[in-house]
């Protein structure tokens, strides 16, 4: 039986032999036959000539997305191949010595888009970005559970709204086991030698930011004996990546839970949570508290959800990173580290260099990035899909007498 056949766009040609892997909808796909999620099409250009093999989606606005260059049949064969690949990559190039928590595949960046695999010590959490895996789902765990025999799979559904959500601190039961046993309302991870906590049924994440295990290990070189500040620290893993290293750390969040879930991280590592400091609160304004108290801190890390929230939502920083930045600077010795990260996928490095360029200069400083990374090994990515590269990482020196010239922004 042979594949449907679907023509797309000069552009579509040009970006596929670019090695992009996405389908956006324009005229020519509009005018596409009627077709199903997760059926796989053959791509070709108004002359008939073959330039792919794509799964449909086509309710979204990437309507398909390019599985191969070459004519292939969907099925738990072609699947398994591609998950003992994922693999070899991590066990090949994947610093994992102390960690059990890791990605295993990352969607476009392991040759099956939209749709990614995490490792949680004993457990699988599946995450479907794009309705075309939904029928192949069973197929997908099967394999999984035959190549790894976790205890069990979780998938965990990925909502439309989700940074509304996210705002909101949903507790929903977004994750739902697939195979296998359930595992613990809180189950223990190890990242880096430490112990966090993770949930794969409520919420819309886990409570543990898998792009941040070698960045966190970083941290950890930097701060014995320092005075370190986390914004924005949410279950606390950076915070407690920096008291296990001997910092003293006050972490700082809007939502009192996940504080609470902080703390328990804290206990769970044999660190004592009543050596450190916790507030909840909108980040600019307790930073603004604390410089009328006249703190001071040799570190300051900044690790923001995405700005593009609703303007309504709690978690909301009311500027941006600028703004941040700017609030931040005035609390940091001379000498000391801003450690500035975003996870936005829109925005360029360059462009968030100069969102820090900014803040520096309202804040009469000048900074001086000494590392600046992204994603450990676990999260590839090609260099035909520079989407795939959102995590940005900055470590900073903050000096004052050279910036004191420069005020204008």
């Amino acid at each position: 039986m042979g594949m449907d056949t679907r023509i797309v766009g000069p552009e579509t040609v040009r970006m596929l032999e670019l090695g992009h892997p996405w389908i956006i909808a324009d005229s020519h796909t509009r005018r596409w036959p009627s077709g199903q999620a997760g059926q796989t099409v053959a791509l070709t250009d108004a002359t008939g000539r073959f330039l792919a093999t794509a799964l449909l989606d086509p309710d979204d606005r990437i309507v398909a997305r390019v599985l191969s260059h070459e004519r292939i049949r969907l099925d738990a064969a072609w699947i398994r191949r591609r998950l003992e690949a994922s693999l070899t990559l991590r066990r090949d190039h994947a610093d994992l010595g102390e960690s059990d928590a890791f990605r295993l595949v990352n969607a476009e960046g392991d040759g099956l888009p939209g749709l990614t695999v995490d490792c949680y010590g004993q457990f699988l959490m599946v995450q479907l970005y794009c309705a075309g895996w939904r029928p192949h789902l069973k197929t997908l765990s099967g394999e999984l559970m035959e190549l790894l025999q976790p205890r069990g799979i979780y998938e965990k559904s990925r909502p439309q709204k989700t940074r509304e959500l996210e705002a909101a601190r949903d507790d929903k039961r977004y994750g739902r086991l697939l195979s296998g046993e359930s595992a613990p309302q809180r189950l223990q991870v190890r990242e880096n030698g430490l112990s966090f906590l993770v949930s794969l049924e409520q919420g819309l994440n886990t409570g543990l930011f898998l792009d941040q295990r070698r960045n966190r290990r970083d941290l950890m070189n930097r701060v014995e004996g320092k005075r370190v500040l986390n914004l924005f620290a949410y279950t606390g893993a950076f915070s407690v990546a920096a008291a296990s290293a001997g910092a003293r750390v006050t972490s700082v969040d809007v939502s009192a839970g996940y504080l609470e879930w902080a703390r328990d991280n804290f206990g769970i590592n044999r660190l004592n949570p009543k050596r450190h400091e916790f507030i909840t609160g909108d980040c600019l304004a307790v930073l603004c508290q604390l410089a009328q108290k006249g703190q001071g801190f040799d570190v300051i890390l900044m690790d923001p959800p995405s700005f593009s929230t609703t303007s309504k939502s709690r978690f909301t920083t009311r500027g941006g990173t600028a703004e941040l930045v700017a609030a931040a600077l005035p609390l940091l010795a001379d000498g000391g580290l801003l450690i500035a990260s975003s996870n936005h996928q829109k925005l360029e490095v360059n462009d968030y260099l100069k969102e820090l360029r900014r803040g520096a200069l309202m804040a009469g400083c000048e900074l001086r990035v000494i590392s600046l990374s992204g994603q450990p090994e676990d999260f590839p990515y090609g260099v035909c899909f520079p989407e795939g590269r959102y995590l940005k990482y900055a470590v900073c020196v903050v000096s004052r007498e050279q910036g004191r010239v420069r005020r204008s922004v």
